[in-house]
């Protein structure tokens, strides 16, 4: 059996508002809603672009599984859109569009959705929602952080997560739904859930016509105090031919840009805004903190380039800082069999050398003693060069006088005195090396670097 729909679609701008940012349309196969943001014109830019795109699919030509193809290829078709807008105008950066959409084969509901506009269905006298939020207040309530009475009046209930805003993101969830005659369709923006209770549109969806009922869920909202925009379709799920026709119906801020209008318009009922008269302005408008801010979206190859761009030259600024300190280091090593004053630092990258022989000495390595002998193949640093070059003078003293010690004496008769005596000889003093002022140190055991123990 082949189920048709009977609908009715229509849309406040609201008590305080100027514009309406919203758009709806309801066709024979499709049902769609868009609540747009961003400030300025953007938003109804943005939901009535999302909208003349998605209204294509309003054919009897799709049915069963392809829905969900075809829901899923729209809305980012409607997302690409919303990209080239902002290319073409960079004062529509940040707006957005909520989505969600009910694809009908007369057999079957395709649901497509993105953000916190609202689907809904009453069967049996139960009011079910098809959607699902997508904003912060309903992650801490999936989470169990706060109880969905809690979220109804949170301060945070507007800041909506995912949107569609021309980011490659933007991926709406997709349902297919049973259908079955007598069930009423509703599908709303936040401007009514946000002020009116569950319970409250269930008794309104329970009796009446899709056009009865339309205004009436809008007067609610206004009586509740609504301050947005309040956009509203009703749908039943007929056996007969439906009592609304089959002519589609566009409202909102599509149906005022396709007629050439500006979108701008009186709030239904005159309000004085908060302030007005103590100050000239009233607070921070809601509607502004809809989305969480994101940073913005075009040339993003070309900021990515220049965030690269600026991460290469810290690196390779701090590398050349790197490099230039150990190039104004020195100390004392060996190069080959002699003493040597290297400048750098002693260590090794791969294809990086960052020493070099500054001073290449005369004193032979194997002229020390053991100590200083270790010292120096294990490198001693130094402060500058003044302080490697003291470091090669102690070192050539030390050696000098190992040489001095290891040079035999001449033998020398003992004398005599003029009485036949042999001459008193003096008494025997032995000399005392200076310890060296500056490195090389000496050792921990209390040995004396100057001896000449492993001389060769």
């Amino acid at each position: 059996m082949t189920l048709s729909l009977d609908y009715a679609a229509l849309s406040d701008v609201g008590r305080v508002r100027r514009n309406n940012e919203d758009s709806a349309y309801a066709g024979p196969h499709l049902l769609l809603l868009a609540d747009g943001m961003g400030g300025a014109a953007a938003g109804e830019v943005a939901s009535a672009a999302a909208v003349q795109v998605i209204r294509r699919l309003d054919t009897s030509n799709i049915a069963g599984p392809d829905m969900m193809e075809a829901l899923a290829g729209a809305v980012h078709r409607a997302n690409e859109k919303l990209s080239e807008l902002v290319e073409e105008d960079p004062e529509r950066e940040g707006m957005g569009s909520t989505v969600t959409a009910l694809l009908f084969d007369g057999e079957h509901l395709g649901l497509a959705h993105l953000g916190d506009s609202r689907a809904y269905r009453l069967r049996d006298g139960l009011l079910y929602q098809l959607s699902h939020d997508h904003t912060f207040v309903q992650s801490l309530v999936d989470e169990g952080r706060i109880s969905k009475e809690e979220a109804f009046t949170h301060p945070h209930r507007n800041l909506i997560l995912r949107v569609l805003d021309g980011r490659p993101d933007s991926d709406p969830d997709l349902e297919m739904l049973d259908v079955q005659a007598g069930d009423r369709l509703l599908l709303c923006s936040d401007g009514l859930p946000d002020y009116v209770s569950d319970q409250v549109i269930a008794t309104s969806l329970a009796d009446g016509t899709p056009d009865s009922v339309v205004v009436e869920l809008i007067t609610h909202a206004l009586e509740a105090g609504s301050n947005d925009n309040i956009t509203c379709i009703v749908a039943d799920v007929v056996e007969t031919a439906p009592a609304s026709g089959d002519r589609p119906q566009l409202v909102g801020a599509a149906a005022e840009l396709a007629q050439g209008g500006t979108g701008r318009g009186e709030p239904t009922i005159a309000v004085r805004g908060h302030g007005e008269g103590e100050g000239g302005g009233a607070g921070l408008d809601p509607e502004e903190l809809r989305y969480a801010p994101r940073p913005p979206k075009r040339f993003l190859w070309l900021r990515r380039l220049a965030v690269l761009a600026v991460v290469l030259a810290l690196i390779g600024g701090g590398g050349w800082f790197a490099y230039s300190w150990t190039q104004k280091q020195y100390y004392v090593g060996t190069d080959g069999d002699f003493v040597a004053i290297f400048k750098g630092v002693d260590q090794e990258f791969p294809g990086l050398t960052l020493s070099r022989v500054y001073e290449k000495q005369s004193l032979q390595v194997d002229k020390l003693p053991t100590y200083s002998r270790q010292q120096v193949e294990g490198t001693i640093q130094a402060d500058d060069l003044a302080g490697a070059r003291t470091i090669v003078t102690e070192l050539q003293r030390t050696a000098d006088e190992c040489a001095a010690k290891a040079t035999p004496k001449p033998t020398t008769k003992p004398t005599t005195s003029p009485s036949g005596k042999p001459a008193p000889t003096p008494p025997k003093t032995t000399p005392v090396a200076k310890s060296p002022s500056t490195t090389p140190s000496t050792p921990s055991n209390g040995a004396n670097p100057d001896d000449c123990d492993g001389v060769r």
